[in-house]
C-alpha cells in the first residue's frame, strides 16, 4: 500500500526505513515480542464510562401500578396469613411444619434515576420455607425475606 506522502515532509526517512527488526540485541532482550493472544487484549473494547451500560439498560424495566386486591382477594389473603402464622407460631413449630410457599409481593423502583422512582414498581415472587408470619409485626419471613404484608399480593401455600 502505498502512502501519498508530501514532498519535504519532516519524517520521510524514517516512513521509508520502515518497521524496525529487533533480533538478538539490546532492545529486542529487555522488550520480548509479546505473544498474539496478549497482544490482542490491549486491542479489546472497554468501556469509558462505568455503569454506563447497567444504568441504559435499567431505563428499559417497565414498572407498574401497585395492584388493588378485590375484598374476596383480601378474604382469602388474610385466611392464608392466619394459616402461616399459626403454621409458624414458634421457631420450633416453623421447623417441625416446613412450610413451602410462593409469595408474590410488590417492589417500588428505588432507582432515582428512572422516571418511575417511587410512583411505581414490579411485582416478584419468591418459593421458599415460611420462617414466620408475625401479625403484630405485620411482616412474613419467607428464606432470607422479611416481607411486609401489605406488599403482599398474593400466597401460594404449597401441599405435599
Amino acid at each position: 500500500m502505498t502512502q501519498n506522502i508530501q514532498r519535504n515532509f519532516k519524517y520521510d526517512a524514517v516512513m521509508k526505513k520502515g518497521r524496525p527488526v529487533h533480533r538478538g540485541d539490546y532492545f529486542s532482550l529487555r522488550h520480548p515480542a509479546m505473544m498474539r493472544g496478549k497482544r490482542a487484549k490491549i486491542f479489546a473494547p472497554f468501556a469509558a464510562l462505568k455503569g454506563f451500560e447497567e444504568e441504559v439498560q435499567s431505563k428499559d424495566i417497565v414498572y407498574e401500578n401497585r395492584r388493588s386486591l378485590s375484598p374476596d382477594e383480601m378474604l382469602v389473603l388474610n385466611d392464608q396469613l392466619r394459616t402461616l402464622h399459626r403454621l409458624t407460631q414458634t421457631r420450633r413449630e416453623a421447623e417441625k411444619n416446613r412450610v413451602l410457599a410462593s409469595v408474590e409481593y410488590y417492589v417500588p423502583c428505588t432507582d432515582p434515576h428512572h422516571e418511575d422512582c417511587g410512583i411505581k414498581g414490579s411485582y416478584e415472587t419468591v418459593t421458599d420455607i415460611v420462617r414466620s408470619a408475625d401479625p403484630i409485626t405485620q411482616k412474613v419471613r419467607i428464606g432470607d425475606l422479611s416481607i411486609a404484608m401489605n406488599d403482599i399480593f398474593r400466597i401460594r401455600i404449597h401441599r405435599d
